[in-house]
């Protein structure tokens, strides 16, 4: 007995379509060919292009609605492979206004009345939900852009403090990146030890020599100097061509004493520096070698930003600093003089010899002053580092005393091929006595 011949086909369709009738979504139900056969309400409000779509292809509709080819083609494929399909992201036109809804559709199975076996499916407005969503995309889009930007300007940042602080002593660069004040007026006035060097005719040395070959020169040689300065705890004032200006006390100071005397140590190493340096200095062109004056004076000066709006100098103002000039240029090549006021601070720790008196430019009264001979603290002797080595066989000098591990690891090198040439040689020798001692054959 078949049941659908005792009920009412469009009464069972009805009943069956009873729940998507008041679903918020637009339903459909249509056969096994894709012709529809009910709607619901919704269906008619959210696409009232459509009109009656009774009897109409699924596929049509889809078309109709502006659904891309390629989507209508998986809708059918995924429908007849699977059973089932959803279209999660489907852009339709409504009104003018763009919508986006998803398809869910599936086969239905009925074995007691055929016409329920047909396709069952309803769109569902994902339009809000999906904007949300593109939000969020964009947000996290930008929060993305973001950090690279905020990236790539710390790396800038980052680039451009590394540059600048080539430019600025160590403690300098330190006391204003790290202080959130405006310290632009900021001076003190401070018992500094004031430290000034030039090289002994060095204007005649920059007329003769070819400018790559005198850059290399100054470089290595304000290079080693800047080392020892900060080795020793010195603020790097300038360079000015050749000269060197290095003062103590700020802005840190270890007190008055022991500021006056690691400023007399770094001055003792940087002569012995540049006595280790006279051989390579030689080879490169410099005949004569380098001869350094350098002078020392304490005393109050002004310290802290000097200049104008578009440029300041964090240096050192007062007599001090003239007279250390002063000295340096009254001392004799290889020499350092100190005045009166440091000697008293160092005579304990350091050989000198009285020069006497003299009144320098701009001073009104006569200044005694001292020829350094010896530094004798220990802690000094401690401190200094013996960065050349002359033997029996080999004399080595270390140029770039700021990387002392990558010329231990050149010396390796060298020990490797200096090893791979004598084992060569060896082995030529070896083959050459062999050759030697072979037996004549009798004719």
């Amino acid at each position: 007995m078949n049941a659908e011949q005792f009920f009412n086909q469009k009464t069972i369709l009805d009943l069956s379509f009873f729940n998507f009738t008041n679903a918020i979504t637009a339903g459909y139900f249509a056969n096994r060919d894709l012709e529809i056969q009910r709607v619901n309400e919704n269906f008619r409000r959210f696409f009232p292009v459509l009109g009656n779509v009774v009897n109409a292809s699924m596929l049509d509709v889809l078309e109709q609605l502006g659904v891309s080819g390629k989507q209508i083609d998986q809708f059918s494929m995924e429908l007849n492979e699977n059973g089932s399909v959803l279209l999660p992201e489907v852009h339709i036109s409504v009104d003018g206004e763009m919508k986006t809804f998803s398809l869910l559709s599936t086969f239905t199975q009925n074995s007691d009345f055929s016409y329920l076996n047909g396709v069952q499916g309803q769109f569902v407005d994902r339009t809000a939900e999906w904007a949300l969503r593109r939000e969020r995309e964009d947000l996290l889009e930008q929060k993305i852009r973001d950090r690279e930007l905020i990236e790539q300007k710390s790396q800038q940042l980052e680039q451009l403090a590394n540059r600048l602080a080539k430019y600025l002593s160590p403690q300098i660069y330190n006391s204003i990146f790290s202080q959130t004040d405006d310290v632009t007026r900021a001076h003190a006035r401070k018992n500094l030890t004031i430290f000034f060097s030039d090289i002994v005719q060095f204007t005649d040395l920059s007329d003769t020599m070819e400018p790559e070959r005198l850059a290399v020169v100054i470089n290595s040689y304000l290079s080693e100097m800047t080392n020892i300065a900060l080795e020793c705890g010195g603020t790097i004032d300038k360079f000015i061509g050749d000269a060197v200006l290095v003062f103590f006390g700020d802005p840190e100071s270890e007190g008055d004493a022991e500021d006056a005397l690691r400023c007399v140590e770094m001055a003792v190493r940087m002569q012995e520096r540049v006595k280790a340096l006279q051989g390579y200095w030689k080879k490169i062109g410099v005949s004569n070698g380098l001869k350094v004056r350098m002078g020392i004076a304490t005393g109050y000066c002004t310290v802290g930003n000097f200049g104008s709006d578009q440029r300041l100098d964090y240096t050192v103002l007062g007599s001090p600093v003239n007279l250390a000039a002063r000295l340096q240029g009254l001392a004799d090549p290889e020499t350092v003089l100190v005045d009166q006021n440091t000697y008293s601070l160092i005579d304990k720790h350091v050989n000198a010899e009285a020069k006497g008196e003299f009144v320098p430019r701009g001073f009104s009264r006569p200044v005694r002053y001292y020829e350094l001979l010896e530094f004798v603290a220990r802690e000094g002797r401690g401190a200094r580092q013996q960065l050349s080595h002359l033997g029996s066989h080999v004399e080595v000098n270390i140029l770039d005393s700021s990387d002392i591990r990558g010329a231990i690891a050149e010396l390796r090198e060298i020990q490797v091929r200096f090893e791979a040439q004598l084992q060569q040689s060896d082995s030529v020798a070896a083959s050459a006595a062999g050759k030697s001692t072979a037996p004549v054959k009798p004719r």
